[in-house]
């Protein structure tokens, strides 16, 4: 029998052979091939389960939507669609249709106006008969939770023809031909409306509306509420109600200028609305609260600023969001106090008039901080309720506890205040923050002080039975009776670690999270780095470990999966679905366990992929989950909740095979102080190990468990493109790091420096061409690193900290808050104040050791950066530029920390390329990189030309190049 096999393995190889040597050879990955790889989005399964809707996207360019029919294994596709749903009884699929990505920026090109603009359609799909039907110029639409018969959708304007008069349709049976001046948000701005058409889909009747600028339906479908703008003194502005079963139109309220912010209640009986009688051009505008209930078919003002429970000179606001409560016995919405109106003052010119910020230590927030959080403020609301049995309403917050929230359903007769308002002046360097915790008696707005001085955010549990909360001063769960009582702490006896065990910060860490509360507030159920646990809030049963310890026995981490998005509390009674990550391979998969039952949880399966988007039918056991690694892209599959036999249903990226790509292993070594430590080595394709590879080495924190993630080509950010690289040739290390408090630049040079020696012990790495790269925290990093050691020929450092005693004093623009507490507390690792700790500041800021640099280092630093102040960048550049050190700095205008426009990250990645290129594989130097890019020719010229002439070539084994010093490799410093 042995001949035999050897006789069909070799006729095997043979013909292995023949077909690859037909077979095209694949090519390397460019930067010009970024829009072949697309992305799959928006995947969803109607309610019955048999069919699948999900957009396969390019990265520019158009997009096509693809619709399985899953029980016949069929399915059809549309270009540009988005925006997809199904309706609630599975029937029909609708969404719209973008036009053109040509036509769209052909028009941008002839600056085109707006409405001019091409405009979107909208389609809709009958599922069981295959007719499609096309609408065009539809702004918008919107299906009802739970009647599959309706759809509305809002119209685009009809574009203007010279000449003509208004063509505006006017509205279908019943509906009065009414309408206002809509403000948006008092900005005095006109808002016209435009047409609103309501299909019954099973038999195409529509009805139509014209001037509508916002439509409601309630959760069942029985009614859609839509508001009107007004035309004239004769046309008038209103809300109306639509009802299904009557086919009929009713009036709401009219005769107001503004209507916003409509909310039905569940069974669609009623609905609330703010409405002001203001003009929208008017400094102060006051705003009514008015309810409606299809018993009396009247809208009535139960809210107002003279109303009985309004605070004085307090009035309602139009930027708070309403809500009714689950039983619909309550409406809660939002209060503010009046603001002060002040007279303009027409005896000044604008130039005489003074512009300044005053900053006084007694100020709560930095004057940065008010100025960024501005806007928020003057749409600050403070949550108020209506009982509407007991017609009354109570102020909830105030000034003092601003804060206030609910429990899930609106259902419990208290709420949890929460205030930082006495620990203000400390933001900006203690942290976690500080806040105090209130519970407060929705039937009389009475308080009382639950939980003092706290770091973590007390809650109320679904049933509104207990207040609970992470401490992370003890690093404990706790909870409360809402009844009264103390606080007990829930796992003080436990001899298990709820904070982040990894947690390498000086500030307290946070939990490993919260999967949730069973039926009636009987159990919490929260994470340990492995396991589950039941922990019983009052304190009485004994914590159990759910998953019997079976994660931390086996390094495997369990956590929970909901399969039903609207289910509030997790069933006890059923089999948990738990998503799983082998800790050690970093294999993924599913275990499957029980709330209330002993015994190890039970595997269904683990292989070498991440597992994500899980998703299950509302009406069917069929579920969809997206699997990925680095080889493979997070395509959608199909199963059942027993996971059996998944299928593979879309295929976003088959062109990959047509591409070099490569391999990623998990690799393991010892920091320079002992420690185990984890990194990703990333191989080009058919890797030879007795070749030499130039390697980058990228970084940033922890990303060991990222091995099964798969990354497109795609033009960077900030950072290094991996599979562009790889497939170039280029080897990619990932090391993890650990830290140590007050030596951030010592902890990454003990942990990176000896993985990259691990590395080139092996002998495939070619240790006289490697270079760094990392973006924030690993680009200060590596501009630490290249003050430490030679053993790199180029690195690259996007928007790095050079000097943490300037910088430790600045201010983050993107939020106003003091740069003090990441160098205290949190990822800067230093663990004290300026004055505590001068030389621990000096010693981890590259700045002041620049004269070692040897390193020919590249920079990014965008004048609009809102983390890191792009000085940091240009107070390195500096100083390297005086000393002769071969520096670049890339400052991308009006661009953020992270690179947002694609045109910018195109740039970027071609400049990453070639300068690594340049140093690494001894390629042409660039024109930016020769002679620069002068001010004059800005936008004109871009440098991107290679210069053909003799480069850094790589200098053999035993020879130096023939180079100036400073683009020499070394051995460690």
């Amino acid at each position: 029998m042995k001949p035999k096999f050897l006789l069909a393995g070799l006729l095997l190889s043979a013909g292995a052979l023949t077909v690859q040597a037909q077979t095209p050879a694949k090519k390397v990955l460019t930067h010009d091939v970024y829009d072949l790889w697309k992305s799959v989005e928006a995947d969803s399964l109607s309610n019955d389960g048999n069919y699948l809707l999900y957009a396969v996207n390019p990265q520019e360019g158009d997009g096509v939507l693809h619709l399985r029919d899953l029980s016949q294994n069929s399915g059809k596709t549309f270009p540009r669609g988005y925006r997809s749903a199904f309706t609630s009884d599975s029937r029909f699929a609708i969404f719209q249709v973008k036009p053109t990505y040509a036509a769209t920026r052909q028009a941008k090109l002839k600056k085109k106006k707006p409405e001019e603009m091409p405009k979107d359609s909208l389609v809709i799909l009958d599922l069981g008969k295959g007719n499609t039907q096309y609408v065009a110029r539809v702004k918008s639409y919107k299906l009802p939770k739970q009647n599959g018969e309706w759809l509305a959708y809002q119209m685009e304007a009809p574009l203007a023809t010279k000449g003509a008069k208004d063509t505006t349709k006017t509205s279908a049976p019943a509906a009065a031909k009414t309408t206002a001046k809509a403000s948006n948000g008092g900005t005095g701005k006109k808002e016209d409306g435009t047409e609103l058409v309501l299909r019954h889909l099973p038999t195409g009747q529509e009805y139509r509306f014209d001037r509508v600028t916002d439509f409601l339906f309630s959760d069942k479908g029985n009614r859609l509420f839509f508001v009107k703008a007004a035309k004239d003194s004769l046309s008038k502005g209103g809300v109306f109600s639509f009802n299904m079963a009557a086919r009929k139109t009713m009036p709401v309220d009219s005769g107001r200028v503004t209507y916003k912010n409509l909310v039905a209640d569940k069974d669609g009986d009623q609905l609330a609305f703010v409405s002001s009688k203001d003009s929208a051009g008017k400094d102060i505008r006051y705003f009514q609260l008015l309810h409606w209930t299809a018993k009396d078919n009247q809208a009535r003002v139960i809210a107002d600023t003279a109303f009985k429970g309004m605070p004085a000179k307090w009035m309602v606001s139009e930027h708070a969001q309403l809500g009714f409560s689950d039983k619909g016995d309550r409406l809660f919405f939002g209060t503010f106090p009046r603001p002060t109106q002040y007279e303009k003052d027409t005896t000044k010119l604008e130039e005489e008039k003074v512009s300044l910020d005053v900053w006084t230590y007694r100020d709560p927030l930095i004057q940065p901080m008010q100025l960024k959080q501005l806007e928020r403020e003057q749409k600050r609301s403070f949550l108020a309720v209506y009982d509407l049995k007991g017609k009354k309403m109570v102020q909830l917050a105030t000034l003092e506890i601003p804060d206030v929230a609910l429990n899930p359903g609106r259902t419990a007769d208290v709420a949890v205040g929460s205030s930082s308002v006495n620990y203000l002046l400390s933001i900006g360097y203690d942290t976690p923050s500080r806040q105090d915790a209130w519970l407060i008696d929705l039937k009389d707005g009475s308080r009382k002080l639950a939980v003092k001085d706290t770091r973590g955010t007390p809650r109320l549990s679904p049933g509104g039975k207990y207040l609970y909360w992470y401490e992370p001063a003890d690093s404990s769960w706790k909870a409360m009776s809402v009844k009264g009582g103390n606080p007990v702490n829930l796992t003080k006896k436990l001899k298990i670690a709820f904070y982040d065990e990894q947690n390498d910060m000086p500030t307290l860490p946070e939990e490993y999270g919260l999967t949730g509360w069973t039926r009636d507030d009987q159990y919490l159920l929260v994470n340990d780095r492995y396991d589950l646990w039941r922990l019983d809030p009052s304190g009485k049963a004994a914590a159990v470990n759910i998953t019997d310890g079976y994660g931390r026995q086996n390094n495997l981490q369990f956590r929970y999966v909901s399969l039903n998005p609207s289910q509030r509390v997790v069933p006890s009674e059923d089999k948990l679905l738990l998503r799983t990550l082998n800790l050690k391979t970093k294999d993924a998969g599913f275990y499957t366990d029980y709330v209330t039952k002993t015994g190890a949880p039970q595997k269904v399966f683990m292989e070498p992929y991440s597992f994500t988007g899980v998703r299950k039918a509302r009406n069917s056991d069929r579920l969809i989950f997206r699997r990925a690694n680095f080889r493979e892209y997070s395509d959608v599959w199909v199963t059942n909740t027993s996971l059996n036999a998944p299928q593979k249903i879309s295929n976003a990226n088959p062109q990959q095979s047509e591409y070099l790509w490569g391999s990623v292993e998990l690799v393991n070594w010892r920091s320079d102080d002992g420690v185990p430590l984890e990194g990703l080595l990333f191989k080009p394709e058919n890797f030879d190990p007795k070749k030499k590879y130039p390697m980058l080495v990228y970084f940033y924190e922890r990303n060991a468990e990222t091995l099964h993630n798969y990354r497109a080509p795609a033009p960077s950010a900030s950072t290094i493109n991996i599979p562009l690289f790889v497939s170039q040739g280029y080897l990619v290390f990932v090391p993890d790091i650990i830290y140590k408090d007050g030596y951030p630049g010592e902890s990454a040079y003990h942990s990176i420096i000896p993985g990259v020696q691990s590395l080139v012990a092996k002998g495939f790495v070619n240790e006289k061409n490697m270079a760094l790269q990392g973006q924030s925290w690993g680009g200060y990093q590596v501009a630490y690193l290249v003050t430490r050691t030679n053993m790199f020929k180029a690195a690259m450092a996007g928007a790095p900290v050079s000097n943490m005693t300037s910088a430790y004093g600045g201010i983050r623009w993107e939020t106003g808050m003091s740069r003090q507490f990441q160098y205290e507390r949190t990822q800067s690792r230093i663990g004290g104040t300026l004055w505590e700790k001068p030389f621990q500041y000096i010693e981890n800021s590259p700045l002041f050791f620049v004269p070692k640099v040897e390193t020919p280092l590249m920079m990014m630093a965008n004048d609009n950066d809102g983390a890191v102040p792009w000085y940091q960048g240009i107070e390195m550049f500096m100083a390297l530029r005086r000393l002769n050190k071969p520096v670049w700095l890339l400052v991308y205008n009006g661009e953020a920390h992270n690179l947002v426009q694609r045109k910018n990250r195109k740039d970027l990645s071609v400049r990453m390329s070639q300068f690594f290129d340049h140093y690494l594989k001894g390629a042409p130097e660039p024109a930016w990189m020769k002679k620069g890019v002068p001010t004059l020719v800005k936008g004109k010229e871009y440098g991107l030309e290679l210069i053909e002439e003799p480069a850094v070539a790589t200098p053999t084994p035993g020879q130096q190049p023939a180079t100036s010093a400073t683009t020499q490799p070394a051995s460690i410093k």
